[in-house]
Order: structure tokens, then sequence, then C-alpha cells
């Protein structure tokens, strides 16, 4: 594990001079130092990866767990309990081996293309709807919190069957469960608390009155390998799915039109090709200089990567966006090219982890950016590229405000 050229330890995450600019250590950590030692929010220290080949193999090699929750695992944030990567949440579901296996058998079913195609309607309707309340309201407005936000809330609610009523709750429970240095001790177990007993009290009516929705489904459904879920499962996969399920894509929305307004020539470029729709959303994941924290992963062997042998119980961290910066794997990489195809980024990860939902938030970016483009032609950010400010104190990156006229 290498310091950098002052011999001192990086405190990550690494800031940068932009929001949506990557950090300049990014690039040359890639070409001189690609295993850095890195000091986390805790104080612990760990090891980043940026290159992609290197972010590749670690998220696919199972020597590298999830068992974050590990005595000599590094704690990834100032609360006691190590942040959202080793909570009770996250350590209620079996992370490695055939009880992970099960468990994602059972929910993948829920979250295919075919699924998926057919709720691309109704994500549409609903984004139309909220572009008219847009509309009605006049500009300037924030993207975020007119359509970023209210949108994938409302898909995530209906997948599981609880009210979107509940909304403002579940962000609340989110921000604090993704939490690295936003929130006290306290808030943060109050707020566990509080979902805990509410998605326990949801699973509960499930039961008696189960719907057309994943948790119904989830309930009586048996894996022949190992039965069906436990009580403890199905909480922890609602709470999982509901942090997930919105406050990635709610952020990702937001980012993705930034970029694509940034520099109008993509924006008149998609105007002019409606068919780029989807290769330009992969561009924008891939392009995502703002992407939050990373992945951690805990060693259990001793392993080299990138020309470095890291011992057992090293905690490493795969920064997923600057792996996909690597001109080694995508040339130009830069540059945001709106035909790029092939893709292979990581945004989702890679390997037995990779993300769960990818279909329904590439179903959701890509349905919000073909209405945009069809209702307001027009759209123009309301600030200048560099006076976009991003959240901080969370794993997940985003933009405070996404300001548009039209």
């Amino acid at each position: 594990m290498s310091q950098d050229d002052n011999g001192q330890v990086l405190n990550y995450p690494i800031p940068s001079d932009a929001a949506l600019e990557p950090p300049a250590e990014w690039a040359r950590l890639r070409q001189e130092c690609p295993v850095a030692a890195i000091r986390l929010p805790s104080g612990d220290e760990a090891s980043l990866l940026t290159r992609y080949d290197d972010v590749k193999l670690v998220l696919s090699d199972p020597r590298f767990t999830r068992q974050l929750d590990a005595d000599d695992a590094a704690r990834i944030s100032t609360n006691e309990s190590g942040g959202p990567f080793n909570s009770t949440l996250a350590s209620s579901i079996s992370q490695t081996g055939e009880g992970h296996l099960r468990w994602r058998r059972m929910v993948v079913k829920w979250f295919t293309v075919k699924r998926m195609t057919a709720l691309q309607p109704k994500i549409e309707a609903m984004t139309d709807r909220l572009i008219d309340e847009l509309l009605e309201d006049g500009c300037p407005a924030d993207l975020r919190a007119r359509l970023g936000f209210p949108l994938p809330v409302w898909v995530i609610c209906d997948l599981l069957g609880v009210p979107d009523t509940d909304r403002e709750r579940f962000t609340y429970w989110s921000e604090t469960l993704l939490n690295l240095t936003r929130y006290t001790q306290a808030e943060v177990d109050a707020a566990q608390a509080e979902f805990l007993s509410y998605m326990r009290g949801h699973i509960t009516v499930r039961r008696t009155e189960p719907g057309e929705d994943l948790l119904s489904e989830l309930i009586n459904a048996t894996d022949p390998a190992g039965g069906r879920l436990s009580e403890e499962e199905l909480v922890a996969t609602g709470q999982g799915l509901l942090v997930a399920g919105h406050e990635t894509t709610t952020n990702m929305i937001g980012k993705m039109v930034a970029m694509l307004l940034a520099d109008r020539q993509r924006w008149e470029q998609l105007l002019a090709d409606r068919s780029l729709i989807r290769t330009a959303v992969e561009e924008a994941l891939r392009f995502d200089a703002n992407a939050g924290f990373g992945m951690p992963r805990y060693l259990t062997n001793e392993v080299e990567v990138g020309g470095t042998l890291l011992p057992r119980g090293t905690t490493v961290v795969c920064n997923m966006g600057a792996a996909n910066r690597d001109e080694s794997a995508f040339a130009d990489a830069d540059e945001m090219n709106l035909h790029r195809n092939p893709n292979p980024h990581l945004a989702f990860g890679t390997g037995p982890h990779s993300c769960l939902g990818q279909t329904l938030a590439r179903t959701e970016l890509q349905t919000v950016l073909d209405v945009l483009l069809r209702r307001l032609p027009s759209l123009e950010l309301a600030v200048a590229a560099e006076d976009l400010h991003r959240v901080e104190g969370l794993i997940v990156g985003g933009l405070r405000e996404v300001p548009v006229r039209w």
C-alpha cells in the first residue's frame, strides 16, 4: 500500500473542486499509485483502488468479502456502529456463500427485464404528471426536488406495497443509513429504530393483507435450496430496497440531466436523435464523477492487487467512479461520448454483489430522459455548472439542487 508523493495518507473521500468534475488525484493515483493508503472518516486506514482492472477483480473475487464487521476491519464512518456497510440492516442478510446466493435468487426474480418493461408505462405516466406540475408552477425549478426525488420513491413504494405518503420519512431514514458524517450516533440509532419498527409493521400487514407487490410475494416464496426467508431477512430486504431503490436513482437523475445540460451540444444531440437515449444513460453512469464513496471489501487472505501484496485483514475501497475514467478500459475516458458502445462501466458493480435493481434504475433513467426531451426540449441549467454543489456526508454522490429553466 502506497502513500502519496508527500508520504501522507490521503483523506477519503477525496474532495473535488467542481460538482461534476472528478478529483484531480484520480488520474494520478491510477498512473502512479493504484493501491493507495487512505484515511476514512472514522480515522481508520484502508487501501484505495482506482484502476478498472483492479476494481473489477476485487468486486468479483470471493477472497474480498463483505465481512466489514470483522474485528480488524476498518470502520467506515464516525459512528460507533461502523457505518452503513456493516449496520444491523446489512448483517441481517447473509453476505457470502450459499446464504447470499439463496437470498439473491429469491429477490432478483422481481427485477427481470420483462417485469421492468411492463412497469415502464406507469413510470412514464408518473413522469408526465410530475412535469405537468413543474410546468404549472413555472421556472426556475429544482429538478432534483420536483422530479428526481418523487419519481423513484413512488416507484419503489409501488413495488413494495407501501404508501408513497410516507416518502418524506423514507428519505430521512435512508439518509441516516447512508450516513458518513452528517448525523450523530444518537440520530442514527433513533432513525434506524423507527425504520425497523415501521418495516416490521408493514411486513405484518402484508402477511394478513397480501397484494401484488414484492414483499407479499417474498413472504410466501420458497427456494429449493433453503426454504422461505426469515422475518429478519424480509425486514432487511424491505429496508434495503427502499433505501437503495430511491436514493441512488434520485441522485442519478439530477446528475445525468446536469451532465447533459452542462454542454448544450449533448442535449442537442439527443434532441436530434432519440435513439441515443439508451447509450446516453449508460455513458452518464460511466462518466459520473460524483459517484459516491465506492464499495469496501475485507480481505480474508493475502492477495496481490495492482502489483501490491495486501495482507489478510486489509479493508479495500473500490472506487468505481475512478475506475470508469480509466483510459486503459475506455478510449477518451474523460470525454462524454453519447454513442459509446459497448460500455462495460462498473457503476452497478460486478460479480455476485452487483446491484440487484440495475434494470429498474436503467428503466427509470431512460424513461425520465425520454419524457424530458419530449416535454421540455428547451431545458437548460439555471446556474453555471461550476455553481452546482455536491451532497456531502453520505456514501452516495449527488447534487444538492439542480436548478433548471425552459
